[in-house]
């Protein structure tokens, strides 16, 4: 009985000193959408809002990590345009501070090998960790350059079937039996997951699909259905909802395998979007109607429509279907990712981003950043929204625009005007708010020298990859 007792005690101890060597770290998945608007799922990412779900497109996937997760009513992507915001991931830090602002910068002042990412320090604190990146890439560097062990290498919207040049192709419905690519991603994602379990070894696998960025492609069963639905007063596209139920879908296929090889309990899943939606559709040339509504405008600005993006979180030790309503940005991903996996917060000063791990298991209410506020850079005149240079800064409740053609400043009470519908800059109870913000943006952005505006630098006509000019 005692020899049954002891062997007992003594396979306990070996499988728990075995799970500690193999699993203590948990596993991460980032999916990232492209051009997800804020409300372009089926969630509702206001738990009192109607309007900030669709009310065209259905996600039950997306809506199965919500169930299980906490959900950011307030997260921002670090900028309203694609490459920015997912250097901002990778590094923690603002676009401004990278000197990265829009898409098709030559970002050799990157240094990319040396720069701390989130696949470098996850193997630091775990050399076993093995870390991948499958899809769209859009970053002037390769994966495997910042740690990346696995990827489809730089892979930039035309990758995924992209027909920019082609105004009435991509706006079209194109059927597709793999449309943008979602299933063969997902794919490689699961065999990536499966090799990893079968070798007992951490990881972090980021999932960034092309869809749902233009062109439009969807499988025909879905357009089927979709044709068959009544469109809604805000969401009503065909095509728009067709790729987004197969984006879902993918996610199903991710959250079965987990199911399937029991790795639910050791790994957290991260859903969000690069940017804000694209506010219209062609050929509407109006904004009054967005489809990013109740918020503002939409992808290339900063308003809300632009930045807002859906985000959800689930894992082992988070409670279920809450809601937390503290700004987040993409700059804390990269801490939060480390905190969780048994790092320290990092000391580092180019670090802009703070841990949201407390929120996520209700110990706090706020995330502790070495920046003063969420900072949002546009210095340029995109001839498309708001057609103005301007940046950004939301701190607490408020937030205030700053344009650079004429100095004009704005200030909004996000909290309770989510439509950025009234300026408060002029109301003299608002005058120190305003004054208060204004000056830490521009504090922010002379410390790190971001990139200025000058007059006649475009989007497209004057690159700034050949401008010299900063704060």
């Amino acid at each position: 009985m005692l020899k049954q007792i002891l062997f007992s005690i003594f396979l306990l101890f070996y499988q728990f000193t075995h799970l500690q060597t193999n699993n203590i770290h948990p596993n991460f998945i980032l999916i990232l959408a492209d051009d997800q608007g804020w409300n372009g799922t089926s969630v509702k990412m206001m738990e009192n809002k109607v309007s900030s779900r669709s009310d065209f497109y259905e996600t039950p996937n997306i809506e199965r990590i919500a169930e299980k997760g906490v959900i950011f009513s307030n997260a921002y992507a670090s900028a309203p345009v694609c490459a920015p915001s997912r250097y901002s991931i990778q590094f923690g830090q603002t676009p401004a501070r990278l000197k990265m602002i829009r898409v098709g910068m030559n970002t050799d002042h990157i240094d990319h090998d040396s720069e701390l990412t989130i696949p470098k320090q996850l193997k630091k604190i775990n050399a076993n960790y093995n870390t991948a990146h499958f899809g769209k890439w859009g970053m002037d560097s390769t994966p495997e350059n910042i740690g990346y062990n696995k990827s489809d290498g730089p892979t930039k919207n035309k990758d995924g079937v992209f027909n920019y040049n082609s105004n009435k192709l991509q706006w079209s419905n194109n059927e597709s039996s793999d449309p943008k690519k979602i299933f063969s991603i997902t794919k490689r994602a699961i065999d990536f997951i499966g090799e990893n379990n079968e070798n007992h070894t951490p990881f972090f696998l980021q999932i960034s699909h092309y869809a749902i960025h233009s062109d439009i492609q969807a499988r025909k069963e879905t357009f089927e259905k979709f044709k068959n639905k009544n469109p809604g007063k805000i969401h009503n596209n065909l095509g728009l909802a067709s790729m987004t139920f197969d984006l879902d879908e993918s996610v199903g296929m991710i959250l079965d395998k987990l199911k399937e090889l029991n790795l639910l309990e050791n790994t957290y899943i991260i859903y969000t979007s690069d940017n804000g939606s694209v506010p219209i559709i062609p050929p509407r040339k109006h904004y009054a109607e967005s489809y990013n509504f109740p918020l503002q405008r939409g992808k290339w600005d900063a308003m809300e429509g632009g930045i807002r993006v859906p985000f959800i979180v689930m894992g082992p030790g988070i409670n279920k279907r809450r809601y937390i309503d503290t700004p987040i940005s993409f700059s804390d991903i990269f801490p939060t990712i480390l905190n969780i996996a048994g790092n320290k917060i990092l000391k580092r000063k180019s670090l802009d981003g703070g841990s949201f791990k407390k929120l996520l298991f209700n110990k706090s209410d706020k995330v502790c950043r070495k920046t003063k506020g969420l900072i949002f850079h546009v210095p340029y005149e995109n001839k498309i929204a708001l057609e103005r240079a301007h940046s950004a800064i939301i701190v607490d409740n408020y937030k205030l625009l700053k344009f650079y053609d004429n100095d004009e400043i704005n200030l909004y009470d996000i909290k309770n005007d989510i439509s950025e519908s009234i300026d408060l800059s002029k109301i003299y109870t608002k005058e120190k708010i305003t004054k208060k913000l204004e000056k830490l943006l521009d504090k922010y952005l002379k410390e790190v020298k971001a990139p200025k505006w000058q007059p006649g630098i475009t989007w497209k006509e004057n690159p700034l990859k050949i401008i010299n000019s900063f704060h």
